[in-house]
This record gives structure tokens, C-alpha cells and sequence, in this order.
């Protein structure tokens, strides 16, 4: 019975492996006049995604800075940006990413002395006229020198910075920032103890709305209201669980109920934990990349509707099914690293999961950017247009100097006019610089002209205009007095 029982089992496992596909690889982009870090050799770091007035992009950071690379056309990535960090070479090992609206926030992990003769900054970037040009607006160690990890709570506009360095204060495990005027960060708050527990750090987090997901590193997982984000309400800790290593990273499942936690910790399995109620949390499942090896390790993961992403270091990029949230089901695969599995950290750093295509994109230390077909064809509510125009299933044009878009400043109305025989009805949208909505309108221009009333009561400032054809997209800038 037991031999029959091993070889029922031997089966189901050999029908799980088989049913993993390899990911669909569509385009790969590295620089080797690039340095690899001191610690890792890792030339490449984070990667985040972008899409911007009806093209799409990657970000991924390197020893150098910021590459910004037109993945539009994902069988051919274009380098079209690089914007040099505060402090470049083999130093920096870590650099990551986060965008609100038409802003993409930039921080470094290094250096970590105070004393150094050199300072990382954040950096905050204008990424509206994308793909011709980006701007910083942005550098500075007054608020900082390092942060490890930032995550920007959008409904609430606030940036959390991890493992926080500088700016007039001591070490501080986490910082809070409001961001309502991008290019002006407002200190909120600094945390180093959480309803009398004292953290070391905080790695990592995702928040939403105020609620707060925090990898602690050595002391576990907690869960905290920063509605007052000076005096949070820690609900729940998860601080003493099997295969605990250093708590690293997580997502939350898009019902919000279960948490996917990754332990950096080699050998150790990653985690689904049950949030559904904050003060009582349990781990429901244990999952790895299929690989039994005492090296295998997960570092980053990203939820996309019913898919986890997970960049798993020597294992590349490995997707989940979490159409049942509690149990993954491993779907696919690739492998991006031909690094040797080793007790190091090497691999696949980070994943990006969003784009409107649906196409994956994956930064391997050594490797660079790789580009994955889309796992997930369905219309996935939480890919997201970052700024401006939302890109269309057929090549979208961007034509500059079509349109005069006068007065600028503007008072009650804008007109739009061209010289071109434009007989087609357009959208106009009119967003603030956030990338919010503030106007949408199907217009007709008659002799060339229209006027665009502008809503009552808009409040004064820098707006988006984006006048939309069926092969032609004109984004500029204006300000409303």
C-alpha cells in the first residue's frame, strides 16, 4: 500500500511539474560597458514599468542610474533614457522604483554611512513627454540619503520610504511622506517602534488605503492602520511561524484576503497568509519554483488579478495561478540566470507585471531586461495606464506639432487648431498632472478650430491636454490660472 501510495504521489507530482510552460520570451536588452557591484556582481537591479502617452516602458535600474527603455515594440527594446544616479560604479547594489500619476519616484540603497563623501538623493521625474524626453524635477538628500524600499499608498498620496537614512534624522526603520504636490515631499512620520514593538526595520510593505503590510526582515510580519500617520495602530504580527527566515517582501491578493510573503532565506519555501482578519493571522500554504535545492530563494513578487509574478533569484521568473487564492498552482516558468545555484544572490531581482499588454517584464542581475508574453489575456482590472492616453491594441502614432493648444496660461477655455484636414471625431481629455481625470470630450473640429471649455471651478495649475485620433495621439502641457 505504501509503495502504491508513493507512486499515486510520484505521478501527481510529474503531472503538476508538466503542466508548468515555459514563458514566451519576446525580447532582452543589457548594456556591457556597465559595471557589476562589489558585493554581487549585479549590474541590474530593480525593474518597474511604465506607460505613457500611448507607448510602454521599462525601468530598470543599474550600477549607473535609471534606464528607461521603450518596450512598446517588445521584440525590439530601445534604450531612450538613462538618468545617472547621485552616486554611481560598483558601490550601488540596489535601486528602486515606484510612480504616482506622471511622476516616477527614484531611491538607492547605498551608501549606508552617513559619513561618506558621497550621498545618494531621491530623485522624483517628469515622465509626461515620454517617449521624447524626461525631466528631473527633482534631487535632493534633504529628505534622504537612502531608502532600501519605497511604496506610495496612491488613494492617499503618501510615499513610504524603508530603511531610511539621512536628512537631519537618525536611522529610522520606516518614513512617511505626503506627496500631494509630487515634487514637493512633506515629512510625515518615522517609525521605529509600532504599537510598543520595537523594529529593527522594515524591509519592505505594500499599503493600500492606509493599511499597511510590512516585512519586518528578522522580526516577522505585521499588519498596521496608518490612517494617523503618526500614531498607527498596530493590528496584528506574525513574529514566530515555520520556516521563518528574514522576512522579506510581499503582495496582497487582489480580494484582499491572503497575503503572498517571501522569506529571503535560502531553501525556505514562500508563504500564503490568511489577513482576512488582521489580529489573527495564519499561514494557509507553503509554495516554492519547484526546485528541491537548498539554494533555491524568492526575492520579489508582484499580484496581477489571478496571477503572482515571482522574480526567484537562480529560479528566474516563475507565475502562479491564484484563481483560488489559498492554494498556488505553478503555470510558468524561465529560467533568466546562467549563474551557477549558490548560498549568494544572483538571478532574477525583480518583476513587473502591469503593463496594459499584459507582457511581463523581469530584471536579472547579470542579465539584464528580459520581456515575457503576457500570461493572463483577460482584461485584468489592476493593469494600470500610468500617464496620459491609455494605449491602444494597434500602433498608436505620436505626431508632435499637429495641434496649437492657446491660450497658455488659460482661463475659462483652450483652443485646439490644426492646419491639418482632421474630419474624424477626437478625444480630448484633460488630466491633472497626476494623470487623473479632470475632463474627457468627443469633439469635432470645425475650420480647423475648437473650443474647449474648461469645467467650473478647476482649480488652478499644471494640466495635461491629450487631444486622441484613430492613429495619432497630442499630449502637451498647460497651465490653468
Amino acid at each position: 500500500m505504501k509503495n502504491l501510495l508513493f507512486i499515486c504521489i510520484a505521478l501527481l507530482s510529474f503531472q503538476a511539474i508538466g503542466q508548468v510552460e515555459q514563458a514566451t520570451l519576446l525580447g532582452q536588452w543589457s548594456d556591457d560597458t556597465l559595471v557589476g557591484s562589489n558585493a554581487f556582481d549585479n549590474t541590474y537591479n530593480e525593474i518597474w514599468g511604465l506607460a505613457v502617452n500611448g507607448r510602454e516602458f521599462a525601468v530598470i535600474g543599474t550600477t549607473l542610474g535609471t534606464h528607461i527603455i521603450d518596450v512598446t515594440d517588445p521584440r525590439n527594446p530601445v534604450e531612450i533614457e538613462v538618468i545617472e544616479g547621485a552616486v554611481t560604479g560598483p558601490s550601488i547594489i540596489h535601486r528602486d522604483y515606484h510612480d504616482d500619476g506622471c511622476f516616477l519616484y527614484v531611491v538607492a540603497d547605498e551608501p549606508t554611512n552617513p559619513n561618506a563623501n558621497e550621498l545618494s538623493t531621491l530623485q522624483i521625474i517628469d515622465i509626461s513627454e515620454l517617449p521624447e524626453s524626461v525631466k528631473v524635477v527633482y534631487d535632493s538628500d534633504e529628505l534622504f540619503f537612502r531608502a532600501h524600499n519605497i511604496f506610495i499608498d496612491e488613494p492617499n498620496d503618501r510615499l513610504y520610504a524603508f530603511i531610511a537614512n539621512g536628512g537631519g534624522m537618525p536611522f529610522s526603520a520606516m518614513r512617511i511622506y505626503d506627496i500631494s504636490n509630487p515634487v514637493n515631499p512633506q515629512f510625515l512620520a518615522t517609525h521605529n517602534e509600532l504599537g510598543g514593538l520595537n523594529i529593527s526595520q522594515v524591509h519592505d510593505g505594500y499599503v493600500l488605503d492606509n493599511m499597511a503590510y510590512l516585512n519586518l526582515g528578522p522580526n516577522g510580519f505585521g499588519i498596521a492602520d496608518f490612517t494617523d500617520p503618526v500614531n498607527p495602530v498596530l493590528l496584528g504580527t506574525l513574529d514566530n511561524y515555520p520556516e521563518q527566515g528574514y522576512n522579506h517582501s510581499g503582495w496582497l491578493s487582489e480580494d484582499g484576503q491572503y497575503y503572498y510573503m517571501s522569506d529571503e532565506t535560502h531553501g525556505m519555501r514562500m508563504k500564503v497568509v490568511d489577513v482576512s482578519d488582521p489580529t489573527d493571522l495564519d499561514i494557509v500554504e507553503f509554495f516554492n519554483a519547484g526546485n528541491p535545492a537548498e539554494t533555491s530563494i524568492p526575492h520579489n513578487q508582484i499580484v496581477a488579478c489571478d496571477y503572482l509574478y515571482v522574480s526567484y533569484y537562480y529560479d528566474g521568473l516563475q507565475v502562479y495561478d491564484i484563481s483560488n487564492p489559498a492554494n498556488p498552482v505553478r503555470v510558468a516558468e524561465f529560467d533568466t540566470s546562467s549563474e551557477p545555484d549558490a548560498r549568494s544572490f544572483k538571478g532574477a531581482w525583480g518583476v513587473y507585471p502591469f503593463l496594459p499588454s499584459g507582457n511581463i517584464l523581469v530584471a536579472d542581475m547579470q542579465e539584464g531586461l528580459f520581456v515575457f508574453e503576457a500570461i493572463d489575456d483577460s482584461d485584468c482590472s489592476q493593469r494600470r495606464q500610468m500617464c496620459g492616453i491609455p494605449v491602444s491594441s494597434t500602433s498608436i502614432a505620436v505626431h508632435n506639432n499637429v495641434f496649437t493648444i492657446l491660450p497658455n496660461p488659460a482661463h475659462d477655455f483652450i483652443v485646439l487648431s490644426t492646419q491639418n484636414d482632421i474630419e474624424e471625431s477626437l478625444t480630448v481629455t484633460l488630466m491633472d498632472i497626476a494623470g487623473r481625470q479632470v475632463a474627457n470630450r468627443q469633439v469635432d473640429l470645425v475650420g480647423g478650430k475648437h473650443t474647449f471649455d474648461l469645467p467650473q471651478n478647476t482649480a488652478p495649475g499644471l494640466y495635461l491636454i491629450s487631444v486622441q485620433g484613430k492613429d495619432f495621439i497630442h499630449t502637451e502641457k498647460v497651465i490653468i490660472e
